[in-house]
């Protein structure tokens, strides 16, 4: 359902990661989308979060997530900062973070160092 913002329509995506499904093997893994996605060329996301719904888990590993560029949604973390909960991403609602989309855009994360061994995660984001 969307969200009223002024006079614009707001709207959300959902995306998912889950070890079991997905592997983990270091790389990039395109985000299952639940609801609203791919996200349209020209959007500007505001702001979400990610809901981890089971601990990542890895020797070494990072998780970064990104949309239009490179850690652009959450830098490069490690298994400690991904337990379960909600966990703040850079999108904060404000101009100096937002992010345009350029084209049409599936949400992914990138696994860097070493492979996850476990996680399960939700991405929420809302855009204009």
């Amino acid at each position: 359902m969307p969200i009223a913002v002024g006079t614009t329509a707001a709207k959300q995506y959902i995306g998912e990661y889950d070890f079991a499904r997905d592997g983990g093997a270091v790389g990039t893994i395109v985000l299952s989308g639940i609801a609203g996605g791919p996200i349209p060329s020209g959007s500007i996301i505001a702001y979400g979060v990610v809901e981890v719904l089971t601990a990542v888990a890895s020797a070494t590993g990072t998780v970064a997530l990104t949309v239009e560029s490179a850690a652009d949604i959450l830098a490069a973390t490690g298994q400690a900062g991904l337990t379960l909960g909600l966990k703040t991403i850079i999108p904060v609602a404000t101009g100096a973070t937002m992010i345009k989309t350029t084209a049409e855009r599936a949400p992914a994360m990138v696994i860097a160092t070493a492979a996850l061994t476990a996680g399960k995660f939700r991405l929420r984001l809302v855009y204009l």
